[in-house]
Parts: C-alpha cells; sequence; structure tokens
C-alpha cells in the first residue's frame, strides 16, 4: 500500500517548523529519518494531512558534552552516535545500545530524536533514557521546556509532547567513573523488535556490594518500565548470585508483556529473569574491568 495524499513541507529553520507545527497542530507529523513513520504511513496506520520534513535543519545535528550529560541534537543520526568517540568515552551504553536499533543502513538515516519521539516501548533509547533520568528539550512557538524521560511516555506511541511541540534535543547523562553498564536484548535475529529488552548500570564500593544500581525494562509494557524495586533490593546487598536472582524476580513482578504470535507472555516474564540476570552480571564484569 501507499499512504494517501497530503500536504509536504520542508522547512529551513526551526523557528520555521514551530510557525507550520502552530498552523496545522495534530494534523501534521514531522518527518526526520522516516524509518517508523514511513512504513505507518505507507500501511495507512498514520494518515497525517501535512507531512514536514525537517531534514533541512542541520542546527538539530549535534552531538556535545556539556553539564554532566551529552546533548544531542534532534536530527542526528543513529549511526552518528554509533561512531562518536564521545559517545563512547563519556556513556558507552548509549553506544552499546545504538548498535542494536535494526541495521546499519537504518542507523544511517534513523535520528536520535525521531526515535525517542516515537516511543516504541521495544525501542533501546526510550529505555535508556528512563534508565539514566535522561530529558528531552521541546519547543514550540510559545517557549522551550525540558522534559524528564519518566514524564515523556505516556503510553504505546503516545508522548506528552503537544501538537505543536518539536523536539529538538535529547540529554543523557554521562556514566561516572567506575559504572558497569550493559544493555541486553532478547529478539528472533539481530535488528528485529526485541522481545525483551534491559538496560542496566552498576556501582560497587570499595567492599563488593552494590552502590547504586538502574534498571529499565523494553517491550513488556506500554512504556519502558524502571524497575525501582529492584534497585532498591540490590543497594548496599552483596553484589552475588542470590541478590541478582532476586533483582531478576523483582523485574518480573513488573513486567506486563502480552501474548503475540512471536511468544507468550509466560515466555517473555521468565525471559525478563534471564536477561535482568545477564544484564547485571555483564554491568558488574565492567566495573571489574576499568
Amino acid at each position: 500500500m501507499k499512504p494517501p495524499a497530503f500536504e509536504y513541507s520542508r522547512p529551513v529553520t526551526v523557528e520555521e517548523t514551530l510557525g507550520l507545527l502552530r498552523q496545522h497542530g495534530a494534523d501534521a507529523k514531522v518527518l526526520a529519518g522516516g524509518q517508523s513513520l514511513v512504513p505507518l504511513m505507507n500501511f495507512r496506520l498514520a494518515q497525517p494531512a501535512h507531512l514536514i520534513d525537517v531534514n533541512a535543519l542541520d542546527e538539530l545535528d549535534y552531538v556535545r558534552d556539556e553539564d554532566g550529560a551529552l546533548r544531542i541534537g534532534a536530527l542526528t543520526r543513529q549511526a552518528t552516535v554509533e561512531d562518536s568517540t564521545l559517545v563512547e568515552n563519556r556513556c558507552p551504553l548509549l553506544a552499546d545500545a545504538t548498535r542494536l536499533i535494526g541495521h546499519r543502513t537504518v542507523r544511517n538515516r534513523g535520528t536520535v530524536g525521531g526515535n525517542v519521539a516515537h516511543a516504541d516501548p521495544t525501542g533501546e533509547y526510550p529505555t535508556l533514557l528512563v534508565a539514566l533520568d535522561g530529558q528531552v528539550v521541546a519547543r514550540s512557538s510559545s517557549g522551550e521546556r525540558v522534559i524528564p524521560a519518566a514524564e515523556l511516555f505516556h503510553t504505546i506511541f503516545t508522548t506528552t509532547l503537544d501538537a505543536d511541540e518539536l523536539l529538538t534535543e535529547v540529554r543523557v547523562p554521562v556514566l561516572p567513573d567506575g559504572t558497569g553498564w550493559a544493555y541486553e536484548e532478547l529478539s528472533l535475529r539481530h535488528g528485529d523488535y526485541a522481545q525483551v529488552g534491559v538496560a542496566a548500570t552498576v556501582r560497587l564500593d570499595a567492599a563488593g556490594r552494590f552502590e547504586e544500581v538502574r534498571l529499565a525494562l523494553a517491550a513488556v509494557g506500554e512504556i519502558p518500565l524502571r524497575c525501582r524495586d529492584a534497585e532498591a533490593t540490590l543497594t548496599g546487598r552483596a553484589a552475588d548470585d542470590a541478590a541478582i536472582a532476586e533483582a531478576g524476580a523483582a523485574c518480573a513482578a513488573v513486567a506486563q508483556p502480552q501474548d503475540d504470535m512471536h511468544a507468550s507472555a509466560t515466555y517473555k516474564t521468565a525471559m525478563v529473569e534471564v536477561f535482568v540476570r545477564r544484564a547485571l552480571r555483564r554491568a558488574m564484569d565492567q566495573v571489574r574491568r576499568a
């Protein structure tokens, strides 16, 4: 299938884009990489009356290290993040997760901001932002606001962005020295949508106890799920198999997967435990190698 007819605009500045969003509101969709939107339009699952192509907005293509966070312009290609030495050094978890997004040809076109705004609960970037308490910057003709990741994702494919707002920047906190990290994902084959995903960071104290843990789940709810009970279970505990097993069980308890053609909800819940344990162990190995 092909999409129904739509009007097309290609603004060259952010201000021009904001004017178009103010004019067309909910009837408009922003086209960045197009890796998610175009297939939805072809299947007529999305039918915008007006398409706003932002690919000429070079001002939104950057990666900067400022104020303890990587500030990434919304139009920055995922392949740019994947190849960035700055990202690899300051937040290797972000680089790790990026390599799991589709294939290189997808990442060459897909954008950071588009991926986040699409709000796919199986997505790596939304899950990582929730795990790390990231933020996004949204602009409209009336001003700018910073939205914490915990307040951004409303439900599947839906954010709290207003119809006249443009996501302009994604902010990912850098990982402090001594932090271990891992992004583990179960998919049918490399590049497929995740059946279960886990973002984890770990810091250990001098006695080998968990000092700080962050855990978030992909693909087992309508939004990425932060596992705060599991984090609390681990904090202050010896970093041993018993503690890790308890954390896996605590994560499985908050998972809300659905049966689908690929796997049952029961299987996915069991895999949450497996992949949480795997992610924690790999994150701990990262600490020990540092």
